[in-house]
């Protein structure tokens, strides 16, 4: 069977913002017209107009929870981000992009540990990216023994591989664009709370995700490198390691 060796012109870079996780209780639930908010961590990144979706979690694990949404919120639904007051955490919401607040009719049900979250949709093209590379190492773990048998030759070392370990970098260019998201994630490096930052890094971006091949992680990000010079795009190197084992998906189905 004939193979096609990829190129870079396959690949892709999505990414979810920094700061765009949070939960919140029953009591955190404000209901009425005009006067319908949630109250999550303070000094997040929650920005207007960024896509958004509620649901539920098990506080103590972090798996799937139990309970009932405030109504009328769905956890199949995207809804967007009117406003957000870093120095309170109060978020306020619509059903469209720029439209008018979501009115709350009851602050739902949930029973300890489960919380309300509330998150950046789904990851999003980043359409200013030169370069991604992701390099993963192994630690190694020395298991030799004494005892060997002398002969003509010095012994060998024997190793085992240990914990893994990945760093990661981005190259995007600069725009004059303020809602671009590569701007944004050179911004995000100084976000204290980093809680849902996130990437995927297609090697292979097709049509849909089933055929698609990549890498995908929760991350953390770095550093930012900047250089200016006039000869050149303006672009910054952006450094980030993941927070937990990254999900390989290099096969793909119909």
């Amino acid at each position: 069977m004939a193979v096609t060796v990829l190129s870079g012109t396959s690949g892709a870079l999505y990414y979810k913002p920094a700061g765009t996780n949070g939960t919140f209780l029953e009591a955190n639930v404000t209901t009425g017209a005009g006067t319908s908010q949630i109250v999550v961590r303070s000094y997040l990144n929650f920005k207007v107009g960024d896509p958004i979706k509620f649901s539920l979690v098990n506080g103590q694990t972090g798996g799937s929870g139990s309970g009932t949404l405030p109504a009328p919120l769905s956890s199949a639904t995207t809804y967007y981000v009117i406003g957000y007051v870093a120095a309170t955490g109060v978020l306020t919401f619509s059903t469209t992009a720029g439209g008018s607040q979501l009115t709350l009719t009851d602050d739902g049900t949930l029973a300890v540990p489960n919380e309300f979250q509330v998150a950046y949709a789904d990851y999003a093209a980043v359409g200013q990216v030169q370069r991604w590379g992701f390099e993963i190492s192994r630690a190694e773990i020395d298991v030799t023994t004494i005892g060997q048998t002398a002969a003509q030759y010095a012994p060998f070392k024997a190793y085992i591989p240990g914990f893994a370990d990945g760093t990661g970098t981005a190259t995007v260019y600069v725009t004059n664009e303020d809602s671009a998201l590569s701007n944004r994630m050179v911004e995000d490096v100084l976000q204290r709370q980093q809680v849902g930052c996130a990437f995927k890094l297609y090697t292979d971006k097709a049509g849909t995700e089933a055929l698609s091949r990549s890498i995908s992680m929760d991350a953390v990000l770095l550093t930012a490198s900047i250089n200016i010079n006039p000869d050149d795009a303006q672009m910054v190197e952006i450094s980030f390691r993941p927070t937990g084992a990254p999900t390989f998906d290099f096969s793909t189905s119909a």
